[in-house]
């Protein structure tokens, strides 16, 4: 364990990212849940004291204008832009993860014109993905077709309208080929809608360098935007003109405050827009996004792969074999920023770990789910979270030998 440790602490010692640690909320915690809900941004309490003590409280009204609340929507996008690889003026932020993927689903439908009357969906999908599309597949009159995405190249062809894909399995943790995947997309003469939730934030996403047609993700994972910050729409420019959201409202009008009975969708990406922007959780994520000012998101990506595959190394040290089984994929190609261990009494296993210090979470039924935020988690917190787990579950094989484990106590 010594070898390990002194070696977590070359690596810390050599991160270019380490000093980014210092402005996020931490303690002695081992934090790897990130890809649950990020760590506090420390810059966040003072920008949301001031949105609430002057932008409301003074200001009130004035602020629509005077502190930009009207724009934060377009603005924030701008922010998280660089972060998937679109440029400037194709994200809006507003509204949550399930409402965006309705509205770019049936968009995407809509924009395939007719003829097409099949939605292929991610059969592994987090779950809200699964009934969005479902009932974006009743409300539009096509089929749809749950598969994995491996089968998406020989399964799309000519009726498929559009295909909704996780760039990350949520609960593997395995990458899947948004690059190869968006092609074969194209190739059938269908559009490419991705969810990059367990993505933004962790790797290189490139939207537009691969033609992705719309995208969508939450900010409360890597993004670090708080509890319930507003998601985002991703709408690829040379579309933006023929995209028709399923939920027009008079954000989303070109003239909103002309208060026509007819609508007449705004330019641009202001067209995913719906109604009143959740101005308080916005502009906490928009404070939160400051940590990224000069981050290279192919470092983040460096490091995230250095973590996972130490991590990775120190549970094969320290967990006698067999007693967890990696269900993320060894190769770097295909992993995103998590590490999914398989192991029994999964459950028990991570009420354990937290109780001791290091929170990962647990997915139903036997999943151990750890997730890596290369801004502040460390080689450090790696070597000591493998060690921790090794010691619990040495500790629960020594209950279960005595006779006093009882699984229905977890």
């Amino acid at each position: 364990m010594s070898e390990l440790r002194d070696r977590a602490a070359k690596l810390d010692a050599a991160d270019e990212l380490a000093p980014l640690r210092a402005q996020f909320v931490l303690d002695e915690v081992v934090y790897l849940d990130g890809n649950s809900l990020g760590a506090l941004p420390a810059g966040v309490p003072g920008r949301v004291d001031d949105v609430v003590r002057r932008q409301w409280g003074e200001l009130r009204i004035r602020s629509w204008e005077e502190s930009g609340w009207w724009t934060a929507p377009e603005r924030i996008g701008d922010r998280i832009a660089p972060l998937v690889g679109a440029a400037p003026g194709q994200i809006v932020v507003g509204d949550s993860t399930s409402v965006n993927v309705f509205k770019a689903l049936v968009g995407a439908v809509r924009l395939a014109g007719g003829g097409r009357d099949e939605i292929l969906v991610d059969a592994t999908t987090f779950p809200t993905d699964g009934y969005i599309a479902a009932s974006a597949a009743r409300l539009t009159g096509c089929e749809l077709r749950p598969l994995d995405p491996a089968e998406v190249p020989g399964a799309v062809g000519p009726r498929t309208a559009a295909v909704l894909l996780n760039h990350v399995d949520y609960r593997t943790g395995r990458l899947h080929d948004l690059p190869g995947l968006t092609s074969a997309i194209h190739e059938a003469g269908a559009l490419a809608v991705w969810d990059l939730c367990h993505s933004a934030g962790a790797l290189p996403v490139g939207l537009d360098e691969h033609g992705v047609d719309l995208a969508v993700g939450c900010t409360y994972k890597y993004l670090n935007g708080g509890p319930g910050s507003p998601a985002y729409l991703y709408v690829r420019s040379d579309l933006q003109p023929r995209f028709d959201s399923p939920l027009p409202g008079w954000n989303s009008h070109a003239d909103p405050f002309g208060m026509s009975p007819t609508y007449a969708p705004a330019p641009g990406a202001l067209r995913g827009r719906v109604g009143t922007p959740d101005i308080l959780s916005m502009l906490a994520l928009e404070a939160a996004l400051e940590v990224w000012d000069g981050v290279s998101i192919d470092s983040v990506r460096t490091k995230s792969l250095a973590l996972t595959d130490f991590f990775l190394e120190c549970v094969a040290a320290y967990v006698p074999e067999g007693r967890v089984e990696s269900l993320t994929p060894s190769a770097h190609g295909q992993r995103g920023s998590q590490v999914a261990l398989r192991c029994a009494d999964a459950g028990t296993v991570m009420k354990h770990l937290i109780e001791r210090g290091v929170v990962g979470d647990f997915r139903h039924p036997d999943i151990l789910r750890f997730g890596f935020t290369p801004l502040y988690v460390g080689f450090g917190d790696v070597q000591r979270a493998a060690g921790v787990l090794a010691e619990v579950l040495g500790g629960l094989e020594g209950v279960r030998s005595s006779g006093g484990f009882s699984p229905s106590g977890a």
